[in-house]
């Protein structure tokens, strides 16, 4: 495979994307080996925000829908979990405003330019039918577990990372791995497969630290 320079600087936003996602959750899970308990740190959310845009970005540079698709929903769950933070307020207005923007640009983008339009998204000679379908399947399990999160947090009116946020992340992430596999990716190949260790570590602490909190409960 033999590459041009617009594919390394395609690539870069990729990995930078993956490499904040990864971040995030080095992050996050530090600070929950430190309390003993899986946290919901604010600057994941930040992370997340910032690396979700990029990657965004990625998935209009390389035509591919379920990259862009599974980034949509998420997006603004980030912004909703920073708002739990009271920490989206602090931010300048600017920022806010071209945040809010910029998901709603690159669809339109997608849909209004010639090179990139609806129709190129949905037949992509790269992408078999099968495998799209599959990718799909994975993205929106892989995106479910935010909308898990957000419903799960909104009960409690707090910013909270639960068990099955970790269950459906750890399903989805090796979902996309195969995709990913398949497609030729490296960048979702790299990002996605450091996150399964991750997930199935905050599963682990959680379960190890569940029936200490049955205990001082009873």
């Amino acid at each position: 495979m033999s590459w041009h320079i617009s594919d390394i600087w395609i690539y870069t936003i990729g990995f930078i994307a993956q490499g904040l996602f990864s971040a995030r959750l080095i992050v996050q899970w530090v600070k929950s080996e430190k309390a003993g308990k899986v946290l919901s740190p604010t600057i994941f959310w930040q992370l997340s925000l910032f690396a979700s845009f990029l990657l965004i970005v990625y998935g209009v540079l390389r035509n591919d829908i379920v990259i862009i698709g599974g980034q949509l929903i998420s997006y603004f769950i980030y912004i909703r979990n920073l708002r739990f933070k009271k920490a989206w307020r602090y931010l300048p207005v600017w920022f806010r405003v071209s945040t809010l923007a910029s998901p709603v640009i690159a669809l339109c983008y997608l849909l209004l330019n010639k090179q990139f339009h609806f129709h190129s998204l949905l037949h992509n000679p790269e992408i078999s039918f099968p495998l799209m379908v599959w990718g799909s399947a994975g993205q929106i399990i892989f995106t479910f577990r935010f909308v898990y999160q957000w419903l799960h947090s909104e009960k409690l009116k707090k910013s909270v990372l639960p068990p099955g946020f970790w269950i459906i992340s750890l399903v989805g992430s090796l979902m996309i791995i195969s995709y990913a596999i398949f497609r030729l990716d490296p960048v979702l190949i790299v990002g996605q497969f450091f996150g399964v260790i991750i997930y199935s570590r905050n599963l682990f602490i959680h379960y190890k630290t569940a029936p200490q909190k049955k205990q001082a409960y009873s």
